[in-house]
């Protein structure tokens, strides 16, 4: 509750003909405000964003180094020689990996895999990979989701003769000698990474499947090969699960791939939909990034990602329960340990000077390093900083770090790079190895340097219309599906109205942490409401007031076959 009215509520107040809008795309003016609120301007860029596909994407050859990599891949092909995937080991870096070698095997390919272990190798390309490679007589690398900070590995591969083909999407190390800090690349003989600053292709945001997907595309087009389309559905699940912003194509690839998931041929993919309840014909967004996604995560996070790689690669309906039933097991698991680290950070912030830093730097020495990120994220939502977890690792101390909007955690790690074993990532996330002794150092540094303002600290909740409850109707509600899918970059629409009444309300649930109400606007409108979160500290705060605004989202309720009108309340003061 007190991070909640900490939060600051701004009204977008975008300008725009919000009637001409309706009028020509045939919505409510609602609609078109928040159309508008997507940072949409003209007709063109929201006809792509309520209609676009497959067609609307630019041509992937515009990727610098694309027609190399695929004239390679082409050649290798065609010569039989042995390509191996070097993939990650979360969702992103398995989805990649799939992408890969169902399309790479579909056009006749001799290709196999490796995905590192997470606890025992680490991040990307390793010495022993690249060793082992040799001795199995692999011809290429190919990797996917890493790979452009792997310097000294590549260097390695090329001395032994191979050939190395990196595709990625995290940010590409910078010269700090350069003024404007130029790329510095790995001696690959092709580089497929849109954040080259020599890459003109204008979407840069794409995630490791999202590109993989690409290469596909420009490959079976090269080879005359049809059927790269089926691949779209792994690249979806992975824009969603690695929190891309859905805007541009990201948006389109996540739209089309997840109207086209129902019908994937995917034993796996079904076993571990059917295990958690979820019904693929309508499946969300919610769905892929709060419940599919991490029970794939689990896999590389407690155990081995090759578990979550077979479930996706198995053709056997038996296999495919068993290994679901084991990742959904996983990430029971793997809820418990983040909840026990939560607790510990909030408890070891509480208890320090940790709370005045403005970047915080948690060091857990026991907590298990796959789940450090989640942490990070969690401790990242109820205080609204950037965040590191720290913990003890094989050599030295592992982390991951979450951020805010208003910090960039990669060109702010780069500027510590003589403290580090080891950093990559991007803006909103990145990962760290670092010596023990020089964890205290890392933390002051990082706050000494960081020019965050206090207000840059406080979280704003953007509200995209003021609006009267009583103005919600049924069809209003499904024509913002239009708007779908919501994420990242595209949330879901936020609703505000004052003065509202709570007639009565009922605290439910085992844990107590739903609460429905009764609720009356200032224009005497009646209707349904449920909270989800602290229902008895919200309770308490209710006390003594008699009217209050609200941030919600509205929503249809069936319950015994009876639609109904729900209010959904997302925030309050």
């Amino acid at each position: 509750m007190e991070e909640l009215r900490k939060k600051k509520w701004v009204v977008m107040a975008k300008k725009a003909d919000f009637a001409a809008i309706a009028d020509h795309f045939h919505i409510d003016p609602v609609t078109a405000r928040l159309l508008r609120n997507r940072e949409l301007t003209t007709v063109e860029a929201m006809e792509k964003y309520l209609h676009g596909d497959l067609s609307c994407l630019k041509d992937a050859r515009q990727m610098k180094d694309m027609d190399k990599a695929v004239s390679l891949l082409e050649t290798k092909i065609r010569g039989k020689k042995k390509i191996r995937i070097m993939g990650d080991y979360d969702c992103d870096g398995v989805m990649s990996t799939c992408i890969l070698l169902k399309g790479l095997t579909k056009l006749g390919a001799v290709v196999d895999f490796r995905i590192p272990d997470r606890i025992k190798d680490g991040y990307g390309l390793h010495d022993t990979m690249i060793q082992q490679a040799q001795d199995d007589g692999i011809d290429t690398i190919l990797t996917c989701d890493n790979g452009i900070s792997a310097f000294e590995e590549i260097e390695l591969a090329k001395t032994m003769g191979l050939t190395v083909i990196v595709t990625d999407h995290h940010e590409v190390p910078k010269n700090p000698a350069e003024e404007g800090g130029g790329d510095i690349l790995p001696p690959a003989d092709a580089v497929v990474n849109p954040h080259r600053q020599d890459c003109p292709y204008p979407f840069k945001g794409m995630c490791g499947a999202g590109i993989a997907f690409r290469l596909m595309e420009v490959l079976y087009g090269r080879m005359e090969y049809a059927g790269f389309e089926s691949l779209l559905p792994y690249a979806a699940m992975a824009t969603i699960t690695d929190v891309m912003d859905l805007t541009d194509e990201n948006r389109i690839m996540v739209k089309e791939g997840l109207r086209m998931l129902p019908k994937l041929d995917n034993p796996g993919l079904t076993a571990l939909f059917e295990e958690n309840g979820i019904d693929m014909a309508s499946v969300s967004a919610y769905h892929i990034g709060f419940i599919i996604g991490p029970c794939l995560n689990a896999s590389g996070r407690l155990y081995t990602a090759n578990l979550a790689l077979q479930l996706l690669l198995t053709k056997d309906q038996e296999e495919a329960k068993k290994i679901a039933a084991e990742l959904v097991e996983l990430n029971v698991s793997r809820k418990a340990m983040t909840e026990q680290g939560v607790r510990e950070a909030q408890v070891m912030i509480e208890t320090s000077n940790l709370k005045k830093d403005k970047v915080l730097v948690v060091y857990l020495p026991d907590c298990h390093e796959s789940i450090a990120g989640i942490i990070a994220g969690r401790i990242r939502e109820n205080y609204y900083r950037p965040v590191y977890v720290l913990t003890d690792a094989e050599n030295g101390v592992k982390g991951s770090g979450r951020s805010v909007e208003e910090y960039d955690m990669y060109a702010n790690l780069a500027r510590l790079a003589d403290l580090l074993d080891r950093f990559g990532g991007h803006k909103m996330a990145a990962g760290v190895s670092l010596a023990a002794e020089n964890v205290d150092e890392f933390r002051r540094r990082l706050n000494e340097d960081c020019t965050l303002t206090e207000d840059d600290l406080v979280e704003k909740v953007r509200i995209d219309v003021p609006m009267p409850i009583s103005y919600v109707t049924p069809k209003l509600i499904e024509e913002f599906s239009l708007l779908e899918p919501f994420g990242k970059g595209n949330t879901k629409p936020v609703f505000a109205e004052k003065n509202v009444r709570v007639l009565s309300y009922r605290i439910v649930g085992a844990n107590r942490n739903v609460m429905k109400l009764k609720l009356k606007t200032a224009d005497q409108y009646l209707t349904d409401g449920v909270f989800f979160g602290n229902a008895d500290a919200f309770a308490q705060w209710l006390s003594g007031r008699e009217t209050i605004s609200i941030l919600y989202s509205p929503r249809l309720n069936t319950f015994r076959g009876v639609t109904s009108l729900e209010i959904r309340i997302d925030g309050y003061c």
